[in-house]
């Protein structure tokens, strides 16, 4: 458990990040046809709508490690809540699909910071044993986001009127106000504080802080680690992040979030009311069955979150490739044969694969395996390599479902799946209740 209400606070406001992360993404599911339909939209531009905050979830992603590092781990937190809000009350007024493509690319910017700063600061604030628990509650947000979206938007669906859409975009403005205001309350970063601005005497109040029960001596033995493990790192490096040394975390880094994107999550996340269609669902019945997707994905996070300081990161990650291959490999088959009755049961045990697995570590195994000083440049790297496949998958797939039987896109999700499978049985390592200074040596970053 956490040590004290300022640490499992502050860790659930930065988590928040990731409610919004959530609904933001996922809630155009329920508006892109009526969309496509009323600006008479290509397949294409179509696409380029659905993706557009993909795209700029890239760019939040690939530049978040900017003002994570330069402004601190708080101010961070705090504008992205303001592009949240920006976003959502733009996209509920837009009046034709460039001006939605603008508006959802700027929420897109703030998604795409938050992968690179939430997980982190959360990470950097908790003690080891509970570490996964923690930066996990990240994810958890991200689910309870994805299944306030469908809720909402199947809610807006029938007692929105002819403007439900505009509603379903528009209601994230809600929880971003509040997020905003919370986010303001929660302490820098005591790594960023000792490690980036060598400034030991304020981390160690906000160590003292998150932990009043430790000692002196133990404030100031973790004081002492934490700048002689960002002193080892400047030496190594030279302040270089892209050295040869740091191979290691960059390829996990990317590996694992290539592999989560391969699995197919955002096309049945983004896509589920069309795929429930394409088994022969009828409309009303089809987003009544993505609510269920978001039931059944909170449902698995809560296990996973239980499982990943107790079996570890590797473990888990295995456990959800065999689930992975079993559902995907399942869906083909269905699509194929004709059997498509079959469909929505083995597309919730992919969502329950996804959620003990994947989803419950990506954001934990990502923040963990970088030195204190290249935290934030590393989870660029990763969050980056996720959002460009997430946005490419998200192009592509409208296009994609129209030429290509669905039965060989879900064969080729599945096979990627084992190539997962392969790469996590022979190279990932397992991280769980290592100090974080420690993993730097473990993994010959110091």
């Amino acid at each position: 458990m956490p040590s004290s209400r300022t640490l499992l606070a502050s860790s659930i406001i930065a988590a928040l990040g990731g409610f919004l992360f959530g609904f933001d993404t996922v809630v155009i599911s329920g508006a892109e046809q009526k969309i496509q339909n009323l600006w008479s939209l290509s397949d294409w531009l179509h696409g380029a709508a659905v993706s557009s905050a993909l795209w700029g979830t890239v760019l939040g992603a690939l530049t978040g490690s900017v003002p994570t590092d330069r402004l601190g781990r708080k101010p961070t937190l705090f504008w992205i809540g303001i592009l949240y809000f920006v976003s959502a009350v733009w996209s509920g007024l837009a009046t034709d699909v460039y001006s939605l493509i603008i508006a959802r690319f700027i929420g897109g910017v703030g998604v795409g910071i938050s992968t690179v700063v939430a997980p982190l600061y959360i990470a950097e604030i908790s003690p080891p044993e509970s570490r996964g628990r923690l930066t996990g509650l990240y994810q958890l947000n991200i689910v309870l986001g994805i299944l306030a979206a469908f809720v909402s938007n199947a809610l807006l669906r029938q007692y929105g009127g002819e403007h439900a859409w505009r509603w379903m975009l528009g209601a994230e403005a809600f929880p971003a106000l509040a997020y905003t205001v919370l986010s303001a309350r929660v302490p820098e970063s005591p790594r960023w504080l000792i490690g980036v601005k060598q400034n030991e005497a304020a981390g160690a109040d906000v160590l003292r802080t998150l932990n009043p029960t430790a000692s002196p001596d133990e404030i100031r033995e973790l004081t002492h680690a934490i700048t002689t493990a960002a002193r080892a790192e400047e030496r190594s490096t030279g302040g270089a992040s892209f050295s040869t040394r740091l191979r290691k975390p960059i390829l996990i880094a990317f590996l694992v979030a290539f592999f989560n994107q391969l699995s197919g999550i955002n096309a049945v996340l983004y896509f589920a009311p069309r795929i429930f269609e394409m088994a022969g669902l009828k409309e009303e019945s089809a987003l009544l069955q993505s609510v269920g997707i978001g039931v059944a994905n909170l449902i698995f996070t809560f296990v996973g979150l239980a499982l990943i300081d107790r079996l570890g990161r590797k473990t888990l990650l295995i456990i959800g490739s065999l689930g992975y291959i079993a559902s995907l490999g399942t869906c083909a088959w269905a699509f194929h044969t004709g059997a498509t009755a079959i469909v929505p049961t083995a597309i919730f045990a992919f969502i329950a694969a996804h959620a003990v697995g994947q989803g419950a570590v990506i954001w934990v195994l990502i923040s963990e395996v970088f030195p204190n000083e290249h935290r934030a440049i590393g989870n660029s790297i990763g969050c980056g390599t996720h959002w460009v496949f997430a946005a490419l998958i998200s192009l592509v797939f409208p296009k994609a479902a129209a030429v290509v039987a669905p039965a060989a896109i879900f064969a080729f999700f599945a096979g990627m799946m084992v190539l997962q499978l392969v790469w996590v049985l022979t190279m990932v390592p397992e991280t769980k209740g290592v100090p974080l200074e420690e993993l730097q040596e473990q993994l010959g970053v110091s």
